[in-house]
């Protein structure tokens, strides 16, 4: 019997066990036609239904109002850094910029016209979120980055803002509820809340389309994909396919409301041990911190520890927990399918390392 796994991973990061289960069923005979899910074809009869069981329920979950698609596309989030301006950006943009990812879409925007940065927290290494910055009124769009990943901040709530927002919450997205009518865009590399990688979600509001100043190539478009139901080219199946059943576990346990309670209790949970043992501290300010990724470290005093309870924790089914390489120290990555078993191993394993020194 082998030792169960707690996983940590930051992305591809852990799904509910039933979602592995049963599209590994449909990868070796989807729907009794005796064909892999893998070798169909995605205009198969069999398969549109997932498409579109899968669309309505990403409408139903953040409760998306009319005006407003859904589309599937490949490319990651990243593809979106340079996707998301080329389609909205009309003449001025302002961006937040929060962490690594956020610059990175920053960059690709300066392609495309005239870009500002809002705000930032790059002068104390992303460990805090600006507050009460002014948005300029004549921006096309805000982009936020909800969630950063590395440095375990989160933009928890829907700010108020003068323009229309566009959002990259690859690394919240379905964790709590979100009031689209304040986006133009959501975007979202499915592996950390939603699916396997290799699909990108992209939440679009419809007549904000077909207005930028530029040619096109055709799947770039956000129309085109709107047009042909992320039908243009052949969309990434399996992948899809797991975001549907990650869909159905999600409604089934309760919608993002029930998403957000859990991501609150399991917080807890652990930034309670964090600020409690003598071992560690969190690396983010308190009001910042992310209830997706949590950040920790050593105390000074203790340094020479990091490697020891790294290993320690590891010996004691913990997965991917070592933290990013800008940050160092530790990262527990809590998505929705983490379980109040796995955060209490691991503060278990933080109590018992604790004693030992």
């Amino acid at each position: 019997m082998c030792m169960k796994k707690y996983n940590f991973n930051a992305g591809p990061s852990m799904l509910p066990r039933e979602v592995i289960e049963n599209t590994a069923k449909q990868i070796l005979d989807f729907n009794g036609s005796g064909l892999s899910i893998m070798e169909i074809s995605h205009r198969a009869k069999d398969f549109q239904p997932v498409v579109d069981e899968a669309m309505s329920l990403i409408k139903e979950l953040l409760d998306i109002p009319t005006g407003y698609s859904v589309i599937f596309l490949g490319g990651g989030a990243s593809m979106q850094f340079t996707q998301i301006p080329a389609n909205f950006l009309i003449k001025k943009a302002g961006y937040l910029n929060t962490g690594s990812w956020a610059k990175k879409a920053l960059k690709e925007a300066k392609l495309y016209g005239e870009v500002v940065e809002v705000a930032s927290s790059a002068d104390k290494n992303y460990t805090y979120l600006p507050h009460d910055f002014k948005i300029p009124a004549d921006l096309d769009y805000l982009h936020l980055t909800t969630n950063n990943t590395i440095y375990g901040t989160e933009i928890r709530e829907d700010i108020n803002s003068p323009v229309p927002l566009i959002a990259d919450m690859s690394s919240d997205i379905m964790s709590r509820p979100v009031d689209v009518s304040k986006y133009t865009a959501i975007y979202a590399g499915a592996q950390k809340n939603m699916a396997m990688a290799g699909v990108t979600v992209i939440i679009v509001k419809d007549d904000m389309l077909d207005k930028a100043p530029r040619e096109l190539p055709t799947m770039l478009n956000y129309r085109t994909h709107v047009d042909k139901g992320s039908m243009f080219n052949t969309p990434p199946v399996v992948p899809i396919y797991s975001l549907l059943e990650t869909m159905r576990w999600v409604k089934a346990n309760g919608g993002v409301k029930e998403m957000d309670r859990r991501a609150k209790e399991r917080a807890e949970i652990l930034y309670a041990e964090i600020d409690r043992n003598k071992l560690f501290h969190g690396t983010v300010a308190e009001a910042d911190r992310s209830l997706m990724n949590i950040c920790f470290v050593m105390n000074e005093d203790y340094k020479e520890l990091e490697k020891p309870f790294l290993d320690f924790a590891t010996e004691r089914g913990m997965v991917g927990i070592k933290g990013h390489r800008s940050v160092g120290g530790f990262r527990a990555s809590c998505y929705n399918a983490q379980t109040l078993e796995g955060v209490n191993a691991l503060v278990k394993a933080m109590k018992d390392f604790e004693a030992q020194h």
